[in-house]
């Protein structure tokens, strides 16, 4: 009996002129968002291509290790097709300096900005989904009850031996194959066309992250029909089903979620909270020009100037109050003479001397800055965006668009795994200086003699979390989803059995 009843529930629902539009807007749509997609990842790529090389021709045109400006590049992430999320918000180039820790917020961003270019790759397809998939699946529902009620054929049907619950379950298995239908092509199209084109490679662990993409995303068209479902079950009449269910997409796909952005909007730091971050910093660095200018006064060389009187190039840089962003307050002494006069040789052991004790309590203050400052941008940063995510998942959109981010990367855990990258290959370059004692050399401060090796520089490699990790990220996401599945399915059921007909 349900076989029969999900036959024809199928057959009816495939015959509709609403199945057939939404195949087509949906293909259109996907087709022609998946080109522009496409178009803007192609110059994003060509962009990280040439900036890449570009700073590798800049670090090997440097001739000491003290004029070091290596710089990494986050690489692209071709799932950003699928879902954005902040793979093109937050920066994705960031220096490599010993006295000085990276973290998300002091990243920048490279390529050649196209404003038009950006407004509509910002349309990626998860969002497509959350729009007009949403809608449709409302289409299909709201008069899946209240229809056959107001003509009568439900009461017909129930005079014979039929359970509701069997009548229900086909209504709703019948309508997600016929919503799975469109969905289904979408993506396989999307897919095809990226295996097609030369700039986007896509790796097995990327074709299980579709898949988790393709699973949330019929677990959300599933919440939507059975909203429009009980709205059908509750109602009698087909255009008052329609007016309601169009009332609650409405909430719950745009305003709720501008709301909530809106309303939660990042505000400027409390003063006295940056305050005390600020003055820790300034006592770590005062301390370090303490221990600096004590070691000057006491060398050889008369006077409290660390030139050795040779002729330098340099600059320093603190923080700014008036940008809680920063939270930088670092010195950054970048001396080097890429030519010695001769009258300066002698100075050169000094100069070795002074660079032996600077450059590691340079690192020490460094680190010591960084336990400081990563509590405080959490603070600032970290749980105000935790804080909007989560009311973002008082509605189906919020919670399948961070699943659908987690399986992307594109999230801000996916993006910050970059940045701990990069400071793993700050520790690594710092340890490189230690092992080679590279910052007691005279090629740190001076390329007349051979100059700085760059080629035996470790090498930054980044790459994406494994599947595992993803999966892990959108577990309790994708768990939200189904629950509210299983609770709207719950309601639906309770409300058509106790219905009179």
């Amino acid at each position: 009996m349900l076989i029969t009843f999900i036959r024809r529930e199928l057959l009816d629902t495939l015959m509709t002129f609403r199945f057939a539009a939404a195949v087509f807007i949906m293909l259109l749509l996907v087709v022609v968002n998946t080109a522009v997609l496409l178009e803007d990842y192609e110059r994003r790529l060509a962009d990280y291509d040439t900036a890449v090389k570009t700073q590798a021709q800049e670090l090997q045109a440097r001739k000491t290790y003290s004029a070091s400006n290596i710089t990494v590049d986050r690489p692209l992430n071709p799932l950003s097709i699928f879902n954005v999320g902040l793979d093109k918000q937050l920066g994705n180039r960031v220096e490599i300096y010993h006295g000085f820790v990276p973290s998300v917020w002091d990243a920048v961003r490279h390529g050649a900005d196209n404003p038009a270019m950006d407004m509509f790759a910002a349309i990626d397809l998860v969002f497509i989904f959350e729009i007009v998939l949403s809608l449709l699946a409302l289409l299909f529902a709201y008069d899946a009850l209240a229809g056959e009620h107001e003509q009568g054929t439900l009461r017909l049907v129930l005079t014979h031996p039929v359970r509701r619950g069997h009548l229900l379950l086909a209504k709703y298995i019948s309508a997600m194959l016929c919503l799975f239908v469109p969905l289904l092509m979408c993506l396989l199209l999307v897919i095809i066309l990226l295996t097609t084109s030369a700039s986007v490679s896509l790796t097995a662990d990327d074709l299980l992250r579709i898949s988790g993409i393709i699973f949330a995303s019929l677990a959300y068209l599933s919440v939507f029909y059975l909203i429009g479902l009980l709205i059908s079950a509750i109602t009698r009449r087909t255009t008052t089903a329609l007016m309601l269910a169009m009332f609650v997409w409405g909430i719950l796909v745009l305003v709720y979620p501008n709301a909530i952005l809106a309303v939660f909007a990042p505000k400027a730091a409390p003063e006295t909270e940056t305050t005390a971050v600020f003055n820790g910093i300034e006592q770590l660095w005062d301390e370090f020009e303490r221990e600096r200018l004590g070691y000057l006064k006491n060398d050889s060389e008369p006077g409290e100037d660390s030139g050795y009187g040779m002729r330098w190039e340099g600059w320093s840089a603190r923080h700014s109050r008036e940008d809680p962003a920063s939270l930088l307050s670092y010195y950054r002494r970048v001396v080097h003479a890429e030519k010695l006069n001769p009258e300066s040789e002698p100075m050169v052991p000094l100069a070795q001397a002074y660079y032996r004790f600077l450059v590691p309590l340079t690192v020490d203050i460094a680190d010591q800055t960084w336990h400081l400052r990563r509590p405080a941008l959490e603070r600032l940063f970290v749980q105000p965006a935790t804080r909007n995510r989560m009311l973002l998942k008082l509605s189906p959109v919020g919670v399948y668009d961070a699943a659908t981010q987690a399986y992307a990367g594109t999230d801000l855990r996916g993006i910050r795994d970059f940045f701990e990258a990069a400071r793993r290959y700050r520790q690594q370059v710092v340890d490189y200086f230690f092992e080679e004692q590279v910052f007691a050399s005279r090629a740190w401060f001076a390329g007349d003699k051979g100059g700085a090796a760059w080629d035996s520089l470790p090498t930054f490699a980044f790459q994406r979390r494994a599947i595992r990790i993803n999966m892990e990220r959108a577990f309790w996401d994708v768990s939200l989803l189904l629950m509210m599945n299983v609770a709207l399915f719950l309601g639906v059921f309770w409300v058509f059995v106790r219905s009179d007909v």
